[in-house]
């Protein structure tokens, strides 16, 4: 068996957040931004939005890109690191409001790497005969997690979600070249308290803010996104220059930068959406393949490798044709 990306889709908030608006918020300016992160906007939910409303969209985008609706699927997990509540997971929510009664669906949390992983367990699930067809979503409103004071985090982040819906197909008997070839994930919790949030259910009984030291999660970052890649690459017996497409976690201009170096890959390889959504967790690698999808960058066949970096610390790759 093997699991193929069939359909592909996202959703941002309305609210667009400039640099300039963001300055009257915190003691910041627009250069300040773009030279440290390049990011030039991100989008803000609206009061009353939940993660469950973008993942919504989101879902639905992939559907239909797919030709398909939630009768056809089975399956739906949902990485996001904000859910609407403690439990029920998210994924239930978007479960019931798709209109699907069937299946099972469930959250999966590793911070800015959870699309990584939910890519990792879809496979693993719809491979082993788990699931026939499952939506994977990456949703966020980290909006509401940020201490809108620090200034070395909330000009970071931002809200959305992205959506692919994945297929079980028999290759022996369809002769598909297309779909997942590898992924590979890591952690190492010795790094928690470099990026975390200072609240918990069970800890403080709050939901508690974004904390981060950012030069040291940068350092561990490139070094690790990009050792992940090479493994990833590797196992599935593919060169890193075969590769067409390099879809990254959009967390900081500088991070793309530095790890498309190490890896002597081309600027034109790499997609980079950051600019324009920033930092947006866990949704952040389907928004950035969803543009690159739809403005015909990536397009069949082609072979593209995801990858993400978040907090615990978690990485991992995914190495995909599409």
């Amino acid at each position: 068996m093997r699991a193929v990306i069939k359909g592909i889709g996202s959703y941002l908030p309305e609210h667009v957040m400039t640099n300039a608006e963001m300055s009257k918020i915190v003691e910041t300016s627009d250069a300040w931004i773009q030279e440290r992160t390049g990011i030039q906007e991100r989008r803000i939910a609206a009061e009353g939005q939940f993660t469950s409303d973008l993942g919504y969209e989101a879902a639905k985008a992939a559907l239909s890109d797919a030709g398909m609706t939630a009768d056809d699927i089975d399956l739906i997990i949902v990485a996001t690191s904000t859910p609407d509540l403690t439990f029920p997971a998210t994924a239930t929510i978007i479960q019931e409001k798709l209109g699907m009664k069937h299946g099972a669906a469930f959250d999966i949390q590793a911070v800015c790497s959870g699309f990584i992983y939910g890519t990792h367990v879809a496979n693993a699930l719809l491979r082993s005969g788990g699931a026939k067809r499952a939506i994977l979503i990456g949703a966020e409103t980290f909006s509401r997690i940020l201490d809108w004071t620090d200034r070395g985090t909330c000009v970071l982040f931002g809200d959305g979600a992205g959506a692919v819906l994945i297929e079980a197909i028999d290759d022996a008997q369809e002769n598909v070249e297309a779909g997942i070839l590898h992924t590979f994930v890591r952690s190492d919790g010795r790094h928690r308290d470099m990026l975390y949030v200072d609240g918990g259910p069970s800890r403080t009984q709050t939901v508690g803010h974004l904390r981060m030291l950012g030069n040291q999660v940068f350092k561990h970052a490139v070094t690790d996104i990009a050792q992940v890649m090479r493994d990833c690459a590797e196992r599935a017996g593919v060169k890193i220059s075969d590769i067409d497409w390099f879809v990254p976690h959009q967390a900081n201009q500088r991070i793309l930068n530095a790890v498309a170096k190490r890896l002597k890959l081309r600027p034109g390889q790499v997609i980079s959406t950051v600019a324009h959504h920033a930092n947006t967790s866990a949704a952040s690698v389907p928004l950035a393949m969803d543009r690159a999808v739809k403005d015909g960058r990536i397009k069949r066949g082609d072979l593209v490798m995801l990858e993400a970096f978040g907090g615990g610390f978690t990485w991992g790759a995914a190495l995909l044709r599409y």
